[in-house]
């Protein structure tokens, strides 16, 4: 059965390429049915052994697949859309629910002016997301899209009022729990005449989301023979300004939500709070930004049972700064939706040209830092009762970094950036024990541009770590642990093909040896990547969110299109 079912999703793929090259060319200029069709293919796959040194297993199936093919018709102020998805098996890192293939996503929608709808799976999002952001992101293997009504209405410049309705997203089936929420938001500068010309500038905005699923037993923690009283209906509501005069900026965000006793929190009672706060200054060669956040029991999923990623009603961002060099990015901080608060602070800077710093080119430097610790907390009782209570001082250290990254051209074809960081890390932001890690990462990239057709870079990176790793110890079995070295070669060649090769290496008090090689092929709209080599077991983070990647070894590729 799973056979023929993939079988038909290869067909429906094979039928979009030809359609694309038979009909879209000609559909470009004569439309269908006076509209316009695009769309998307994308390929990923992977072939992987067992290595006992990095931990990798064997993998019954000889290739793992993530396929989809999204299409999007546009006939004026109409559109539908509608993605086809295929997990056979699912990708190493990917929840096995994942496992299967079909329709996944379809809408139907109307934009006017004044006037959205959209019927079907939809994404949205109310403000920074702290109540509301439904997304996708194909890396993480994360999707909380709703099926049901959005609704947008602008009556007048700079008035914006959404209502939104509708169920989660679980895989290939959608979660039991219904939400609700509105939303709205004025910009005073449309609005108010005498503030046109002014220097100030004001957006306002409030949301309010709820969230309804039926009853269940859960067992009170006190006494078995009880059953907690849980509510059907949950709201969070938040209140929001994004403020500026001149070079300066502030946006600011504060969440309230009800009692919502959960899988994440323990089933405990106690309302949640958030707030977020992003102080700006810019101008030319220059800009400066300090963000806060403080975040108490903010866990809100459309099903109160459901733990993992998934079902998430809202979006909590991290404070950190998202780091792509691979050392930098090797210990990746993950948002505690139960409780944090912390500081980031980011400074640029380019030094002119002609000065003693700033050299015949100029010079750029990017200084960034956060410190991000849990609540102060006090225990007062388990699943059944508040929990907890918040006293005014900073609990564990979760995560802290400062780095200092310089960026100078030293010739018209040469440029060269160096970085150095320094990280702290607690294992609980992964659920894991082990005492605090402290790394220092040292980071040299060049970039040269042989001529106008070819490219090399190279990029060495350190990493130096108090942490180790032991096999035989649950502290301290973290294949990450100990001090790296890495080197990468990448060879663009034109605008068809590039070539890389790296190799990281743990070569104290670690263990692995991770080799890559890669080769890829750009036609266009087509790319075709093909790599061999080891990935090492670690989290992946994106804007805060995580999941885990276990060791790997073999082959993988991917094949986008669009058309």
């Amino acid at each position: 059965m799973r056979a023929r079912k993939g079988i038909k999703l290869i067909i429906c793929t094979s039928l979009i390429f030809n359609f694309q090259g038979a009909f879209f060319n000609s559909a470009e200029a004569q439309g269908i049915m006076g509209g316009h069709v695009t769309g998307n293919v994308q390929l990923d796959g992977q072939m992987s052994s067992a290595d006992s040194v990095i931990g990798a297993q064997d993998v019954p199936e000889k290739l793992l697949l993530n396929a989809r093919a999204d299409v999007l018709y546009t006939n004026g102020d109409f559109s539908a859309g509608l993605r086809l998805e295929m997990y056979q098996k699912p990708l190493l890192g990917f929840d096995a629910q994942w496992e299967g293939e079909g329709l996944a996503h379809y809408f139907v929608s109307y934009n006017s002016e004044k006037l959205s709808i959209t019927a079907g799976n939809f994404y949205e999002q109310f403000g920074s997301g702290m109540i509301l952001r439904t997304y996708e992101d194909r890396y993480l293997g994360l999707d909380n899209s709703l099926m049901g009504i959005d609704v947008q209405l602008r009556p007048v410049e700079g008035v914006t009022l959404k209502a939104v309705a509708g169920r989660q997203r679980l895989y290939w089936v959608y979660g039991e729990g219904l939400v609700r929420g509105v939303d709205g938001e004025v910009d005073l500068g449309s609005v108010i005449e005498a503030l046109r010309e002014s220097k100030f500038r004001a957006r306002l905005g409030a949301g309010f989301v709820s969230k309804y699923e039926e009853d269940e037993v859960i067992s009170s923690a006190l006494n078995a023979e009880y059953r907690l009283n849980l509510p059907l209906n949950v709201g969070a509501g938040s209140l929001r300004a994004d403020l500026g005069y001149g070079n300066w900026s502030l946006q600011a965000e504060y969440v309230r939500k009800g009692q919502d006793p959960s899988a994440v929190n323990g089933y405990i009672y106690r309302p949640g709070q958030a707030l977020l706060v992003n102080l700006v200054y810019s101008q030319r060669g220059f800009s400066a930004s300090l963000q806060a956040k403080r975040i108490d029991n903010m866990g809100f999923k459309s099903v109160r049972s459901q733990s993992g990623e998934m079902l998430y009603i809202n979006y909590l961002p991290a404070i950190t700064k998202n780091h792509t060099y691979a050392f930098m990015a090797m210990y990746p901080y993950a948002t505690q939706v139960n409780g944090e608060q912390g500081l980031q602070a980011d400074v640029m800077y380019k030094f002119k040209k002609g000065t003693l710093l700033g050299g015949e080119y100029g010079t750029d430097i990017h200084l960034n830092s956060s410190m991000v610790y849990g609540l102060d907390t006090t225990v007062t009782g388990g699943a059944g009762t508040e929990g907890y209570t918040v006293n005014s001082g900073l609990g564990q250290t979760l995560y802290g970094d400062i780095s200092v990254e310089v960026a100078k051209k030293l010739s018209k074809a040469v440029k060269l950036t160096t970085t150095y960081a320094y990280q702290v890390f607690n294992p609980v932001v992964e659920n894991e024990p082990g005492s605090l890690h402290h790394n220092h990462i040292v980071v040299a990239d060049l970039l040269w541009k042989v001529n106008k057709n070819h490219a090399l870079r190279f990029e060495a990176e350190w990493l130096g770590s108090d942490s180790h790793y032991d096999a035989g110890d649950p502290e301290h079995n973290d294949r990450r642990a100990g001090d790296w070295l890495m080197g990468l070669v990448e060879w663009n060649m034109g605008s068809h093909w590039f070539v890389s090769a790296s190799d990281q290496w743990a070569y104290n008090d670690g263990v692995g040896n991770y080799y890559n090689l890669s080769v890829g092929y750009t036609s266009g709209a087509t790319r075709l990547q093909v790599g061999y080599g080891k990935q090492r077991e670690g989290m992946l983070c994106i804007g805060g969110v995580c999941r885990t990647v276990p060791a790997s070894n073999g082959l993988t590729f991917s094949l986008t299109t669009s058309f």
